[in-house]
């Protein structure tokens, strides 16, 4: 079975290839230090410090593995040549929540990226796949847990 292809911005390509770069050079030399400091303590059968750097160092290990993958299935969106006429990953957007006449800004990225706290939202959220296609004018409509909600396209843009 193919793996699932991540679609990244060239950002967050490079916030994933930064973040593995600091676990494989930096996290891996401090987490055996670590361990090597918790051994020279003695016995290991009771040691906290040990049972605790060696959780961390297989955390670490599992994120290491796991970035690879993404990093392994990505395919990155050119934002450069992302068509303004509708809305696609790598676009900010301004839309307006019509039931709180609240304009919102949000960039659309692929799942791995998104943070609404950031104002980066899914392509495969309801609001993300809603918008998807959309043009400046057209509305559209999330249907979620507290009802249906409508919102207005009032700017495509590049990410500057």
């Amino acid at each position: 079975m193919a793996e699932k292809k991540h679609i990244l911005t060239y950002e967050g390509l490079k916030n994933l290839e930064d973040e593995l770069q600091d676990l494989k050079v930096n996290k891996r030399k401090e987490i055996a230090e670590k361990i090597k400091e918790a051994r020279e303590q003695g016995d290991l059968s009771e040691n906290a410090e040990y049972d605790a750097a060696k959780d961390e160092q297989r955390d670490i290990e599992a994120r290491i593995e796991q970035l690879e993958n993404l990093l392994k299935n990505a395919e990155v969106v050119v934002e450069d040549e992302v068509d303004l006429d509708t809305i696609g990953i790598g676009c900010m957007v301004k839309i307006l929540d019509k039931e709180f006449d609240d304009e919102l800004d949000f960039k659309i990225v692929g799942s791995t990226e998104a943070n609404s706290l950031a104002g980066k939202i899914s392509n495969e959220s309801p609001l993300g796949k809603a918008l998807l296609g959309k043009k400046i004018g057209e509305t559209a409509v999330v249907e979620t847990q507290a009802g249906v909600s409508e919102y207005m396209v009032l700017g495509i843009q590049r990410v500057s």
